[in-house]
C-alpha cells in the first residue's frame, strides 16, 4: 500500500503574491496537488510547478455543503495517492474559511496535514484603506463577525455586546448592511459612527465607501458594491482621510486599472431610477457563505452578479 501523503491547509493571504508567506509560496512549487478557491489570484497559481494538477473547487451559490463535501472526499483521495497536497484558501485557513471542518475530516480520517496562516481580509482590507482596526487613541477592542447570518435566519451574534465594541469588522456582510445597521443601532450604537466598506482589498478594481452607520445601506447600494468586501464601523475610519492621500500598497502598484474609486459621502444620495431600494434587492438577496463565493476563477468568464 502507497504511503499516505500530506494535505497542507494554506492561507493565500489578501490576493496578492507578494503577500504570502515564505512558507506558503514553497509549498507552491513543490505540491503535487493544488484544490484552490475563487479568491486566487492567477498570478498566485504561476508559482506552482509546471506539472502540479490544479483542480478549482469554488463553491457555486446554494451549493455550498455539497461542495464542501466533495472537497473532503477529494483530499483524503489524493493525499491517499501518497501526494503532497496543497489546499489553498483567500485570507487565512481558520477565519471563516472552514480550515477546520477540512482538518476535522483530515484527522478523522487519519491523513496528516499542516496549517499554513494567512493575513486575512478582516485585517487586510481595512488596512488597505487606510484603516487601523486598533489605535491607542481610538480603539482599544476589535470584533470580527461573519455578517452571513445578519438577517435574522441563523443569527447568533449578541448584538449588544458588538454595539459596545470599539471597531466592528464584518466579513461577508455585503448584502445584509442594512439588518447590520439597523441590530447595531437599536444596540445604542450611533448612527455618527463612522462606517466604511472596502471591496476586493488588494484587487484590480478594488473600491472603498466611506458613511457613517446612518447611511452606509444608502451609500453600498448607491455604488453597487459586491461580494467579496468588508465592512469596518468604529472611529477608527476617520484615519482614512490622513492616510489615504499618501498610503500606496503592491495592489494599487501593479494593478492597470488605476487608483481606488471613493464615494465623497458628503455628496447627498440620489435614489437611481430602476435600482433596488428594499429589502429584496439584488445585494439583499444575495445568498453567500465564503468571501471566494464570487470571484470567476482563473480562465472564467462570469461576472459579478
Amino acid at each position: 500500500m502507497k504511503n499516505a501523503g500530506r494535505v497542507y491547509l494554506v492561507g493565500a493571504g489578501p490576493g496578492h503574491p507578494d503577500l504570502l508567506t515564505i512558507r506558503a509560496a514553497e509549498l507552491l512549487k513543490t505540491a503535487e496537488v493544488v484544490v484552490y478557491d475563487r479568491l486566487i489570484q492567477d498570478e498566485v497559481l504561476a508559482l506552482c510547478k509546471p506539472t502540479a494538477e490544479k483542480i478549482f473547487m469554488g463553491k457555486p451559490l446554494g451549493k455550498h455543503a455539497s461542495r464542501q463535501d466533495e472537497i473532503h472526499d477529494l483530499l483524503v483521495r489524493k493525499a491517499r495517492e501518497g501526494k503532497a497536497v496543497v489546499r489553498l484558501k483567500g485570507g487565512d485557513p481558520f477565519l471563516f474559511g472552514r480550515g477546520g471542518e477540512e482538518a476535522e475530516y483530515l484527522a478523522a480520517h487519519g491523513i496528516p496535514f499542516e496549517i499554513v496562516p494567512g493575513v486575512s481580509s478582516c485585517l487586510s482590507a481595512p488596512l488597505s484603506a487606510g484603516i487601523a482596526v486598533t489605535h491607542r487613541d481610538r480603539a482599544s477592542s476589535v470584533a470580527i463577525v461573519t455578517g452571513h447570518s445578519a438577517d435574522g435566519n441563523d443569527d447568533r451574534l449578541d448584538w449588544c455586546a458588538l454595539s459596545k465594541v470599539d471597531t466592528l469588522v464584518v466579513l461577508m456582510g455585503v448584502h445584509n448592511v442594512a439588518h447590520i445597521a439597523q441590530h447595531l443601532m437599536a444596540a445604542g450604537r450611533s448612527a455618527d459612527t463612522p462606517a466604511a466598506i472596502v471591496q476586493m482589498a488588494f484587487w484590480p478594481g478594488e473600491r472603498v465607501v466611506s458613511a457613517t452607520l446612518g447611511t452606509i445601506t444608502d451609500e453600498v447600494r448607491w455604488a453597487q458594491v459586491e461580494a467579496p468586501a468588508t465592512l469596518v464601523i468604529g472611529e477608527v475610519v476617520c484615519l482614512r482621510e490622513k492616510l489615504k492621500a499618501y498610503q500606496q500598497h503592491i495592489g494599487q502598484i501593479m494593478q492597470a486599472a488605476g487608483p481606488a474609486t471613493v464615494r465623497d459621502t458628503s455628496i447627498p444620495v440620489v435614489p437611481i431610477p430602476g435600482l433596488p431600494t428594499g429589502g429584496d434587492s439584488t445585494l439583499d438577496a444575495l445568498n453567500v457563505e465564503e468571501e471566494s463565493c464570487l470571484i470567476p476563477g482563473p480562465g472564467e468568464k462570469e461576472t459579478l452578479q
